[in-house]
């Protein structure tokens, strides 16, 4: 397999030390709701001023490597008329796009869905290339129900789907950061949530080796192990440090650029916490960070 530089430049920057991703791509509705908290009706200037106070916050590049942004936000400008894609590389931060289009229920597997987005993403990605978006994202969604949910089968048509996302974006010269998120809800307890994030993971990056995708220009944006919300013990940030350590070394290979974990409907507290407490586990075959959105957002509003 012929290496790109290029892309392990990207990557490298994206995981640089002390600095994270920042997850701005929410869609126009979510963006909503995020205003709601603040009581401003979601109107395109709100949603406009809202992401041009992130992104030209002072200093922001000292803390933050990349933002992946939603299509209508990499096609907006500030204020002043300049694209938000260009205010943050001359911040020296690497724009990012959220390039999946949602979920749709998967016929024949109950409680679970399969993600949208192949159609026409090479053209895609082209346009965003020169847009100025030099890595992508695309998200997996993992429900954890009953016994039988969810399936290695539903699993592995996502993981086909990341895997066919993350060689077009590779073929473009945007590095993919693969999500394949274990929802949170629920009443699992941990030990279920690391046997099914085990499980999805190792599917995951079997599959990804099977369409030759370059492991080295690739990071992967994990859920935290831990119980689900509505379980009755709930656990402590030494727990989910250990569990998700345990899920990565089983299932991740040292290949893989780096990782990077989603807050996945924690408080912007207890993510930090968690994040922190597997910090403290010391050094790890990958760099770790964070790509957080509603935990860095909210304090925000």
């Amino acid at each position: 397999m012929k290496k790109n530089t290029k892309l392990y430049e990207t990557a490298a920057a994206l995981l640089a030390s002390g600095k994270g991703i920042l997850a701005a791509d929410e869609s126009d509705p979510t963006a909503g709701k995020r205003l709601a908290m603040v009581h401003l009706p979601n109107e395109p200037e709100h949603r406009q001023l809202f992401r041009e106070i992130l992104f030209t916050a002072n200093d922001i590049e000292k803390y933050i490597s990349g933002v992946i942004m939603y299509d209508s936000s990499i096609r907006n400008t500030t204020r002043d008329g300049i694209p938000f894609a260009d205010v943050l590389t001359a911040k020296g931060i690497i724009p990012g796009i959220k390039v999946d289009l949602g979920t749709t229920e998967l016929q024949g597997f109950k409680g679970e869905v399969v993600t949208q987005g192949l159609d026409n993403l090479a053209e895609r990605f082209e346009e965003y290339y020169d847009m100025g978006a030099r890595f992508a994202k695309w998200r997996m969604v993992v429900n954890i129900d009953e016994d039988e949910t969810p399936t290695d089968a539903a699993i592995k048509i996502n993981a086909v789907m990341l895997a066919r996302y993350a060689q077009l974006a590779q073929e473009a010269n945007i590095v993919p950061i693969v999500e394949p998120e274990v929802i949170h809800a629920g009443d699992h307890s941990l030990q279920k949530a690391e046997m099914v994030t085990t499980r999805t993971l190792q599917i995951l990056f079997q599959t990804l080796m099977e369409y030759k995708v370059d492991l080295g220009g690739l990071i992967l944006k994990s859920s935290m192990v831990l119980a689900g919300s509505d379980h009755p013990e709930q656990t402590s940030p030494e727990e989910v440090a250990q569990a998700t350590l345990r899920t990565f070394h089983m299932s991740v290979p040292h290949e893989c650029a780096g990782i990077v974990f989603l807050s996945g409907g924690q408080t912007p507290e207890r993510s930090t916490d968690n994040l922190n407490a597997i910090a403290k586990m010391g050094d790890q075959p990958w760099p770790i960070t964070f790509s957080f959105s509603r935990a860095l957002e909210e304090p925000v509003l």
